[in-house]
């Protein structure tokens, strides 16, 4: 059982930029960010796999970056140029086994920590 906890949330200006982080308990062999903001479904931000291959949403890219490191067991995601939009309660979550990687089925999931862009 691999456990995630979220940090670095927060109230932040459109334009400004914040840094979420989430430290798990065990290695894992993917992690990714994921949002759901109010009445919305739950989306996928960005994902990064073993070898450091990255992938983002539409939405996000060229404004996201997703980094790991994996000395810490960390997972980063560094938001810029936010946007009221971006508005969500951010969750962090990983798997262990590479098949549910691929599929982006991830057994793990933190609490969330909540973005506000105003």
């Amino acid at each position: 059982h691999v456990q995630l906890v979220e940090s670095g949330g927060g109230l932040v200006q459109a334009g400004g930029s914040l840094r979420l982080s989430c430290a798990a308990s065990a290695s894992t062999y993917c992690m990714g960010w994921f949002r759901q903001a109010p009445g919305k479904e739950r989306e996928r931000v960005a994902s990064i796999d073993s070898a450091g291959s990255t992938s983002y949403a539409d939405s996000v890219k060229g404004r996201f970056t997703i980094s790991k490191d994996n000395a810490k067991n960390t997972l980063y995601l560094q938001m810029n140029s936010l946007k009221p939009e971006d508005t969500a309660m951010y969750y962090c979550a990983a798997d262990v086994f590479p098949l549910r990687c691929v599929l982006r089925n991830y057994n793990y999931w933190g609490q969330g920590t909540q973005v506000t862009v105003s």
